[in-house]
């Protein structure tokens, strides 16, 4: 049966961040996640998750200046420094909230940057926070992200995902599967869940093409969900979607398995 986490950073926006725990809570979900923790303490955010029975599920580690349109530093030649730091920050914070996925955004690369460079970078960094985390209990996750929405970004695709996992050979190493990027970018869903599942160590959903609800547009999630059990899966799904209107009265579709 899917287990749903809410999406903080993009779900009960009508409400303060740390007042959203409560409503996602009442809403019946039992796990959260959301980009980054680090305009709070640890220890706020983990009164937050005791105070309402969640478990986190997931965040992001540092990824550079968000403000000024960085989406990551893993495979940014010359800011490894910067990035073994953001991987020990985010360490930190998973050992109080309990996560045992942290996220790792690979960042930007520009049209004349030399990729293979890159390349080399984020593999490198890969294995040392694949290295750092395993200590820690913590499987480290890359993710595919569409072009659309991050124009630039430097991975695309979920084989040249698989591919960079398998080329750093870390157990704890895995592809975070998001179904709305990887429908915009390559579509085939089941296969690619069939094929590639056991290397699959998150999975993230949203409407195709609005980053809506999952309840309209391309993408059957019904039918994907049924796939998931049937294929055995037993992690998380994180809700990473904007509510067209109010969070919870958009929830119809996940009824059936909040209990609500």
């Amino acid at each position: 049966m899917a287990r749903f986490a809410a999406n903080l950073s993009m779900m009960y926006t009508e409400h303060p961040f740390l007042d959203r725990f409560g409503a996602a809570a009442r809403d019946g979900f039992r796990g959260v996640e959301f980009l980054f923790p680090y305009e709070n303490t640890p220890a706020e955010l983990r009164q937050r998750l005791d105070d309402n029975g969640l478990t986190q599920v997931l965040f992001n580690a540092p990824p550079g200046d968000w403000a000024k349109g960085e989406r990551g530093i893993a495979s940014l030649p010359g800011r490894e420094e910067e990035f073994r730091r953001s991987v020990a920050s985010a360490l930190e914070y998973a050992a109080v909230l309990g996560n045992t996925r942290v996220h790792v955004m690979a960042g930007l690369i520009a049209a004349g940057d030399d990729r293979t460079r890159h390349r080399k970078t984020y593999v490198d960094n890969l294995a040392w926070a694949a290295e750092q985390a395993a200590s820690a209990g913590i499987t480290t996750v890359i993710e595919p992200i569409n072009t659309r929405d991050i124009p630039g970004f430097f991975l695309n695709r979920q084989d040249e995902a698989h591919a960079v996992c398998e080329e750093v050979g870390a157990a704890n190493l895995k592809v975070q599967l998001d179904l709305y990027h990887c429908q915009i970018v390559e579509g085939d869903l089941a296969v690619k869940m069939r094929k590639n599942l056991s290397q699959v160590g998150h999975i993230q959903i949203a409407g195709v093409p609005d980053r809506g609800e999952p309840d309209r547009g391309e993408v059957n999630y019904p039918f994907l969900f049924d796939l998931l059990d049937e294929l055995g899966y037993d992690g998380w799904i994180g809700c990473e979607y904007r509510p067209r209107a109010g969070t919870s009265a958009g929830l119809g579709w996940a009824r059936k398995w909040l209990g609500k």
